[in-house]
This record gives structure tokens, C-alpha cells and sequence, in this order.
């Protein structure tokens, strides 16, 4: 930091700390709610993979389980997992590994 910004600083410390507290909680709320969305739609669409995955070998009065062991059922689930792991880990974290 310069002479002349530290002396700013100084000065008008109390203005600018504000601004910046303000800043980084606007930035980590933008971020959680972001994730919470996220993982909203992960929750929703996965929901509609899997019984819908249950009911395509509907024959009858009963189902069919095939659909319930295969890996195409929860591929999408595991990849997308990740990534929400990764939006998580940048959401909640971020503070511990970058700052």
C-alpha cells in the first residue's frame, strides 16, 4: 500500500471499511444463493430422472426395477454431484483456500 493511499485510509477509514465489508457480505450472499438455486434444480431435475427412469418399464399392476440398478439412471446425478460439490466448495469455503 503507498503513502498516500495508507494516509487516505487512515483518514477516512471508517467510510471505506464499511464499503468494503459491504461489498465482500453483498459478494458472499450473491454466491450462497446462488448455490442454494443450484442446488435446487439438482434436487428437482435428478427427483425426475430417477422416477421417471422407475415408470418407463411399467407393465401392468407392478414395476420393473431394471431401470432402478442401471448407471445411465445416476450418471447424470454423479456428474452434476461434482459440480455441485465444486459450486459448494467456491460458495462456502473460498475464504480458506483462495484468502
Amino acid at each position: 500500500m503507498g503513502r498516500l493511499r495508507r494516509r487516505m485510509y487512515e483518514e477516512y477509514r471508517q467510510e471505506f471499511s464499511n464499503d468494503e465489508h459491504f461489498d465482500i457480505a453483498y459478494r458472499k450472499v450473491r454466491r450462497i444463493k446462488g448455490f442454494y438455486s443450484h442446488l435446487k434444480v439438482f434436487l428437482i431435475v435428478n427427483a425426475i430422472i430417477i422416477i421417471s427412469s422407475l415408470n418407463r418399464e411399467f407393465i401392468g399392476t407392478h414395476f420393473t426395477e431394471s431401470g432402478l440398478f442401471e448407471w445411465h439412471t445416476y450418471s447424470t446425478t454423479f456428474y452434476w454431484g461434482i459440480a455441485l460439490l465444486m459450486h459448494a466448495s467456491i460458495s462456502f469455503w473460498t475464504r480458506y483456500f483462495l484468502w
